[in-house]
């Protein structure tokens, strides 16, 4: 007897399967820790112990004599046994600061480019993952100190060259990053008109991040586009995650 309950094998394929992902974002502070001790590998040691599965670093120095000129994307990412895609927002030389992503995930850089500044240049990367059938558009970023520069900065990664471009409708984004904004900011308030504040939908309520002794401020973010949905949230506070830099760790889990 047949089960006629059980879908064919044309309808079973039209249902995606559910993944579940822990997005990291993290404030590493060149790996200087609030110890004033540079220490690329305590830094992956907290990202270990948290196992995620993309991650969003900002302030990484690579080549830089003030941090003894190693390449910290390279050497966390070998840490981790990961992949990853570093943007330079700041060129000096040979010396070179900014933001990457790191995944074991099936990924391609899309772009890492510079954003309008007046104070300290920044800049940001964009990452497509695979994750299973999906296509996945990851969007770390730094943004400015300066309230005009961060307005200009995150209407530029909102816009058509960013995630508004034709590569990323109707595809599943995370925004992740340092905004220095907390939420009562037009920056913040920019992004939440078009994505959700991760966070605020994941059932815990969402904590501060920065500076990572005392934290008070909120500034560190994940935003996700609709067809994800986010499940926890942790502010990792643990005595290593306290030292390693002067910002919290900030972890999502989320399902795709």
């Amino acid at each position: 007897m047949t089960d006629q309950t059980a879908p064919s094998p044309s309808t079973a394929r039209l249902t995606p399967a559910r993944h579940r992902l822990k997005i990291l974002s993290y404030n590493v502070h060149s790996c200087i820790g609030t110890d004033r001790r540079l220490d690329p590998a305590r830094v992956a040691e907290v990202i270990a112990a948290l196992e995620p599965d993309i991650i969003g670093l900002q302030e990484l120095d690579v080549g830089r004599s003030r941090t003894g000129g190693i390449d910290q994307a390279h050497t966390i990412a070998s840490l981790l046994q990961m992949e990853f895609h570093f943007h330079a927002a700041l060129n000096v030389a040979e010396e070179r600061y900014g933001d990457a992503i790191l995944t074991a995930l099936p990924a391609r850089m899309i772009k890492g480019a510079g954003l309008p500044s007046h104070g300290e240049q920044r800049g940001a990367v964009w990452v497509e993952i695979e994750v299973g059938e999906h296509k996945l558009q990851v969007f770390n970023t730094h943004l400015g100190l300066l309230g005009g520069d961060r307005m200009r900065q995150i209407g530029e990664i909102l816009g058509a060259s960013w995630m508004g471009s034709p590569e990323c409708q109707d595809q599943p984004k995370i925004l992740i990053g340092d905004f220095n904004a907390i939420p009562v900011t037009g920056t913040y308030k920019a992004v939440a008109r078009q994505m959700a504040d991760a966070p605020l939908l994941s059932g815990t309520k969402p904590r501060a991040t920065f500076p990572s002794r005392f934290p008070l401020l909120r500034i560190d973010h994940v935003f996700v586009s609709s067809e994800i949905t986010p499940v926890a949230t942790e502010v990792v506070s643990t005595p290593l995650s306290r030292q390693a830099s002067d910002h919290l760790p900030l972890l999502v889990t989320v399902e795709l």
